[in-house]
């Protein structure tokens, strides 16, 4: 059985990617996953220094290899 790892998406970003890579994780719509984002920016930025910190840390999925 495959591990399944946290990893910032390349076929399904907006910016960095992170938003998509945590939907594939949990197997959501990425769009709920930007609003919880930008939601919790509403409230204070802590979604804005969350995502800024997840971009940083989260490596790129090597599985989804796209040539763009």
């Amino acid at each position: 059985m495959m591990e399944k790892r946290l990893y910032r998406s390349k076929s399904n970003k907006m910016i960095c990617g992170v938003c998509g890579g945590i939907a594939e994780y949990f197997n959501v719509d990425p769009t709920l996953v930007r609003l919880g984002v930008v939601l919790l920016g509403f409230g204070g930025g802590i979604g804005l220094f969350t995502y800024l910190i997840a971009a940083v840390i989260m490596p790129e999925n090597p599985g989804n290899q796209n040539n763009y």
